[in-house]
């Protein structure tokens, strides 16, 4: 069901297994300074670090805020997908600086793995098919790495609005069907 790549971690219910210093300052935030933590988390994982964004998940139980687990829930949900929205955006970008120079496109030919060919796959057929609503359901696929699909997307695609909005959709929908279908609702996180 999922890519061999996703992290141990991330199939369990908690952060019982942090592999980093961010992972962990993620798994162990609480209070409205956690908030700020899953903001930078989401925004980072978005264009440059290739992790999964549900851990933030179960902080929703943890977090303090005097509200009820599905107040946080939302909050949690709400302030994630800000953050990879903000990071989608960046990283878009990088993509249409990267679209007009020739040596990176070269580059990125080249590289180990083929980034042009791989973005004219799956999810950029979705997302020709589909346009922004196609990004934002490719985006909603739990345990897929993002960075790969918002930078395939952003070479594309030139309007920054309907990128950040497809970005945030795509993450929230991300979340909701992790809640819902993964995970079997918010009493199991």
């Amino acid at each position: 069901m999922f890519p061999a790549e996703v992290p141990a971690l991330l199939l369990g219910s908690t952060c019982s297994d942090p592999s980093g210093t961010l992972v962990e300052a993620v798994c162990t935030a609480t209070g409205p300074p956690g908030l700020l933590i899953v903001l930078v988390y989401s925004f980072l994982i978005t264009f440059i670090l290739p992790l999964p964004s549900e851990i933030v998940l179960p902080l929703a139980d943890q977090l303090r805020l005097g509200l009820p687990l599905w107040a946080n829930l939302t909050v949690v949900v709400l302030v994630a997908s800000i953050g990879k929205a903000g990071g989608s955006v960046f990283a878009f970008h990088i993509g249409q600086e990267a679209k007009e120079s020739g040596p990176v496109i070269r580059w990125l030919r080249r590289s180990r793995f083929d980034v042009i060919e791989w973005s004219q796959t799956k999810v950029v057929q979705l997302s020709k098919k589909y346009g922004y609503a196609g990004l934002a359901l490719a985006l909603s696929v739990p345990a897929f790495p993002d960075t790969l699909s918002v930078y395939a997307f952003s070479v594309l695609e030139d309007d920054y609005l309907k990128f950040a909005a497809a970005t945030f959709v795509g993450s929230v929908g991300r979340f909701l069907v992790w809640i819902v279908v993964v995970r079997g609702g918010v009493a199991s996180l």
